[in-house]
């Protein structure tokens, strides 16, 4: 089964359960499901463990697979599942993946901090990248992105207004798949009150992340700031094999 195949997979069985599809929050067994999308049983094995790692559903020996009603409960809310994504595939509210408005695209010199984020050298550039996130007409996000030049050169303003993750898979055969976070809060600038309607005392959530491709190499170094009410960081942690 290609990764592309077990992705469409995954995201399908997600959105179901975003949309309430499976009311008594019980999914198919593996079997019905493999003859519902038409593949073997070890693709949907694949899938299910990646969306049991999420935290999204968990798995109750001799009753089957279940939602995770945490998740659920938290799903209006804007929030990073953990997974190795981008920010288009991993931020839902209500299930609804953000649109992206691009405020600014050009290339400037690696500051010595992209540097030691991205492994550049002095002289080298990137593109820095600033979008705003929003969920219908509602802004929540101001992101800026750095990706070394070198890595994707020719990257131009179209393809930055649409997921550089996709592009990256689509053109170059690569996918993220692991990522460093740091999440903190600290006071709203003037820019930042304007662009995501926030009042003067109201702060602002950051995520910083680095994001690295599947054979190790950073891709992205990203500093994301979130209006503070759609900040909510979902982790599952595993104190153990089952």
């Amino acid at each position: 089964m290609s990764e592309a195949i077990y992705v469409t997979v995954q995201a399908d069985i997600k959105q179901k359960i975003y949309q309430g599809i499976y009311e008594d929050l019980k999914l198919p067994d593996e079997r019905t499901l493999a003859i519902e999308y038409d593949v073997s049983r070890s693709s949907i094995k694949r899938a299910l463990n990646v969306l049991v790692q999420q935290g999204i559903i968990f798995k109750k020996r001799g009753s089957g697979t279940f939602v995770n009603p945490l998740y659920l409960k938290n799903q209006a809310i804007f929030q990073h599942e953990g997974s190795n994504l981008g920010v288009s595939d991993s931020f839902r509210i209500n299930g609804q993946a953000p649109s992206i408005e691009l405020l600014d695209f050009r290339v400037i010199p690696a500051t010595p901090e992209q540097q030691s984020a991205l492994f550049l050298n002095d002289g080298d550039f990137v593109y820095e990248i600033k979008r705003l996130r929003k969920i219908g007409d509602v802004p929540f996000m101001i992101e800026y992105g750095y990706v070394p030049i070198s890595l994707l050169p020719g990257l131009n303003r179209e393809t930055v207004s649409n997921s550089i993750y996709e592009y990256v898979e689509k053109r170059k055969s690569k996918t993220v798949t692991r990522s460093f976070m740091t999440i903190m809060a600290e006071p709203s600038s003037a820019e930042e009150q304007k662009l995501l309607k926030l009042k003067v005392n109201e702060p602002v959530g950051i995520m910083e992340g680095i994001f690295f491709m599947d054979d190790g190499t950073p891709l992205e170094y990203s500093t994301m700031r979130l209006h503070y009410k759609y900040l909510r960081y979902n982790a599952f942690v595993s104190l153990g094999s089952e």
